[in-house]
């Protein structure tokens, strides 16, 4: 039951945080020397008014798509590890949400990069006449024909790199936040608190690897007109800061921040209804305790989602 929470949950999440990752990816991977847009909410505007509402869900049909598998491996490592370790302790969450952001990267990277390929596909047009995908599978099946294994997994590097540490310090700011605010079966107020926790743990999560982020969807983007700018990682950061500054790596942060908090907030909401309908009510609060392993394993984490 906690799986299939956490799945409705992270759908939730989905489709309330995915027109702000539209927006981030477009800032972060944008001309220096022709910008499309003027910030965050000039994107916003510019999107609607020029591809329809529609737009800012192009690539959603990825994250949905890898949403389950994502769920089950980030869920089973995370518990399991809790296990090994015996320990409820915040340092353990912590390596328990690294290991779990680790593995789950064998998923994560080829959706996210379908995810940014359908994002910048069709940029300020509202019926694109040069659509080269016809959805996220496709996608991934015209990458892996013309570039083989390595093409859809253009990034990994990067995404373990940013996925690692990032599930590692959810984890972390959850269980500290969850054990300070007191989140107590018989609380009044234990859901808003856990809401709270949860999207607090979601921003902290995407401070601590934002700049690693604006590097992954410039690799996954890279190659979208034709040429390639970049020839590794390094080559990305060095031409990224010489042509417009350390600044580059906050690129898109504001829709991020903007985004992490509602999406786990209603990644939360769903999770807590869905056990407190499907469970005994004597039983579905006890899954609000901040201390069993087992309660962490019923949030959905994805800094590429949060």
């Amino acid at each position: 039951m906690d799986f299939v929470a956490g799945c409705i949950g992270g759908a939730a999440g989905v489709l309330v945080g995915h027109p702000f990752d539209t927006v981030k990816v477009r800032l972060q991977v944008q001309s220096v020397d022709k910008p499309l847009y003027r910030g965050t909410f000039h994107c916003f505007q510019s999107i609607i008014r020029q591809e329809s509402v529609t737009g800012l869900y192009k690539g959603i049909g990825s994250p949905m798509m890898g949403l389950t598998f994502i769920n089950a491996i980030v869920f089973g490592v995370q518990g399991n590890t809790m296990r090994l370790l015996g320990q409820d302790t915040p340092t353990n969450q912590f390596v328990a949400g690294a290991a779990a952001g680790a593995i789950q990267c064998v998923i994560c990277c080829p959706m996210e990069l379908a995810k940014t390929r359908m994002q910048l596909q069709g940029t300020g047009e509202k019926k694109s006449s040069r659509r080269l995908y016809k959805n996220s599978l496709d996608c991934l099946v015209r990458i892996y024909r013309r570039e083989g294994l390595w093409g859809i997994n253009r990034g990994m590097l990067t995404t373990l790199i940013r996925e690692t540490p990032g599930f590692g310090v959810y984890f972390l700011a959850y269980d500290v936040l969850t054990r300070s605010l007191g989140c107590e079966p018989d609380e009044r107020y234990m859901i808003p608190k856990l809401l709270f926790a949860g999207g607090m743990a979601g921003i902290a999560s995407w401070l601590s690897t934002y700049p690693v982020d604006v590097i992954k969807s410039r690799l996954q983007a890279d190659g979208v007109g034709g040429v390639n700018q970049y020839s590794s990682i390094a080559d990305c950061v060095r031409q990224s800061v010489r042509r417009e500054g350390y600044m580059v790596f906050t690129r898109g942060l504001t829709s991020t921040l903007l985004r992490a908090f509602p999406v786990n907030a209603a990644t939360f909401a769903t999770v807590t209804l869905v056990l407190m309908y499907a469970r005994r009510p004597e039983e579905g609060p006890k899954d609000c305790e901040p201390a069993p392993p087992d309660h962490h394993t019923q949030r959905q984490q994805q800094p590429s989602s949060l």
